[in-house]
């Protein structure tokens, strides 16, 4: 692998990329850079697939909040893309099979570098299954007035505009890392959960019933009838309450810590903390989680609709049967309350669902909060650099990285392992209880979170601007 990569070396550096500022960008400059990709992110969203025939089936509908996509627009993979390639770099490189060096300039190219083609090429993969699996159909109308009745023209002009966007969002996600405030995956999450929240709370539109679908629209109006809330009203309570809940228990989770105490070693007086949280690696190694088993269900789906049902049958993207009824996810009170609902499926067959669901979310969110901490700079080897670089020290110990590190892996590896089976149990039992809107409990997971960090950074970016020595100190000039 070593040698393969010194022979790409070359074609890694000239990928294409988002030019690095080459000084300090200003808050204001940040907040106005993230604010125009958030606007180009919506208008992008509501650019319709030329071609596209209205009778056209979504391959991640069951994913389409968390992959912060649209269905039928020009972004229609979303961040499915970039997340797919950053699962298989972290698996390459926690299974030491992929040895760069991202300390070093030349490792991190050559791991961008690497990262993009990933992208690209997942892009490519992810866009020809909608097509060929027969779920994005070429509208005949717009065959016959412009290519003559060619449908495969329409198809490829169809392929040609969702890896046209797949590249514009991965590019979009370059600016806000370098240009902007957090990450564009966690700002497009954030972006498409929240639109989607708010229709479920204020939609008046109405779709299985004679009542809105919005939470507060459905409870006026069947007030305002017959009062039956027992009837049209049962798993919305239900939802509600676990949005709140959920809400409360991550801000509460992000709040928790375990701080390790600092001293300078020249500044006499000079402390500080560091602080290793609960959710040390944060929530989107649950992204790569639920991503990992979107692909898993778009394999199956395309197999199923090509004729292919060794793997279970699909009606539209639900599983019917199979092994890939057992490895889908469960998504609200209606795909496990045998007891109220008629599912198709006897009760032992559903609680092996839910156990191996749980099972992948536990293990997987672990494993994955493991491999983030390594590939983003997290781990005790590289604070402990970055502690020594800052000029600090713990208390009591020398002053010696490998000291630092020695210390830090009494904690950082251990939180880490439980944050995220603490979140993969969090996040199996949002979905197995639904939440308000079309999102998953996964998606209203990451969103608060994600917004929380958000927030703590916009908030520590204020302090550098107001005492620009800080920057230094933590490593952002």
């Amino acid at each position: 692998m070593g040698n393969l990569l010194d022979r790409m070396e070359p074609l890694l550096a000239a990928m294409p990329a988002v030019k690095t500022p080459e000084g300090h960008v200003h808050f204001k400059n940040k907040l106005l850079w993230t604010l125009a990709i958030l606007i180009l992110y919506f208008a992008l969203t509501n650019i319709p697939l030329f071609g596209l025939a209205p009778s056209n089936q979504d391959l991640f509908a069951a994913y389409r909040a968390l992959l912060a996509g649209a269905s039928g627009s020009i972004i229609q993979l979303g961040i499915g893309p970039i997340v797919t390639a950053s699962i298989v770099l972290q698996l390459l490189k926690g299974a030491d099979i992929l040895h760069i060096d991202t300390s070093e300039t030349r490792g991190q190219v050559m791991y961008m570098g690497l990262q993009k083609i990933l992208i690209l090429v997942m892009i490519v993969v992810e866009a020809a299954p909608n097509l060929i699996g027969g779920y994005m159909v070429p509208d005949p109308i717009i065959a016959s007035t412009f290519f003559g009745g060619n449908l495969f023209a329409v198809s490829f002009i169809i392929f040609l505009q969702i890896c046209i966007g797949g590249v514009l969002i991965f590019f979009m996600d370059e600016v806000v890392t370098k240009w902007g405030i957090g990450s564009g995956v966690g700002l497009f999450i954030i972006a498409g959960i929240s639109q989607a929240l708010v229709s479920g709370f204020i939609n008046w539109s109405k779709v299985t019933d004679q009542y809105p679908t919005g939470f507060f629209p459905r409870l006026i109006a069947i007030g305002l009838d017959n009062g039956n809330y027992l009837t049209y009203f049962g798993t919305n309570i239900l939802a509600f309450i676990t949005t709140i809940l959920i809400f409360l228990v991550i801000v509460y989770v992000e709040s928790t810590r375990i701080e390790i105490p600092l001293a300078h070693a020249q500044v006499r007086g000079a402390r500080t903390r560091f602080p290793v949280k609960l959710i040390y690696a944060s929530v989107l190694p649950m992204i790569l989680v639920r991503v990992l088993q979107a692909n898993i269900q778009m394999l199956g789906m395309f197999l199923s609709n090509i004729g292919i049902t060794v793997l279970g049958k699909f009606s539209g993207s639900t599983p019917q049967d199979g092994i890939m009824y057992f490895l889908a996810p469960i998504n609200g009170p209606t795909q496990w309350m045998w007891w109220m609902n008629d599912l198709g499926h006897a009760p032992w067959e559903v609680l092996l669902r839910l156990g191996i669901d749980t099972t992948f979310m536990v293990v997987g969110g672990a494993i994955f909060a493991l491999f983030w901490i390594k590939t983003a700079g997290l781990d005790s080897k590289d604070v402990a650099r970055q502690i020594q670089l800052s000029g600090m020290s713990i208390p009591g110990y020398r002053r010696n990285p490998q000291v630092l590190e020695k210390y830090l892996d009494r904690y950082i590896p251990r939180v880490t392992v439980i944050g995220g089976v603490f979140i993969g149990i969090l996040s199996v039992v949002a979905n197995l209880f639904g939440v308000i809107g079309s999102v998953s409990g996964t998606g209203l997971l990451l969103t608060v979170s994600i917004t929380y960090r958000l927030y703590e950074e916009i908030a520590s970016q204020q302090i550098m601007e107001m005492y620009p020595f800080m920057r230094t100190f933590f490593g952002k000039e």
